[in-house]
């Protein structure tokens, strides 16, 4: 993909929720509400703080995150709904077993 976010934005792909309840229940995709949890496709350079100097991001490609639900702007890019937003927008990093086994579920 060609895109490279600027300054402190980072691109991140949804990870598509469950479509059952824990007790089998099946979901239809009206009621459905849209994940809350992403993958970072790129990410910009950072930002710059008062003094002009750069901030590097504290996130990465291929960082599995949570962000608030109403977060970033939607974009389609070569066919892919994607989502644009601030590296403030993102509440927090899942890391080890637990975003290895979303992997793979």
């Amino acid at each position: 993909m060609g895109f490279r976010p600027l300054h402190d934005r980072v691109l991140v792909r949804r990870v598509e929720g469950e479509d059952r309840t824990k007790g089998g229940i099946i979901i239809p995709d009206t009621a459905k509400e849209k994940p809350m949890e992403g993958e970072i496709v790129s990410v910009g350079p950072g930002a710059r703080d008062d003094k002009g100097v750069m901030v590097p991001m504290s996130v990465k490609a291929g960082d599995r995150v949570l962000f608030g639900k109403w977060s970033g702007t939607e974009v389609k890019l070569n066919g892919e709904e994607l989502i644009i937003m601030k590296e403030s927008d993102i509440m927090g990093v899942i890391e080890g077993a637990a975003a290895a086994k979303k992997k793979v579920a």
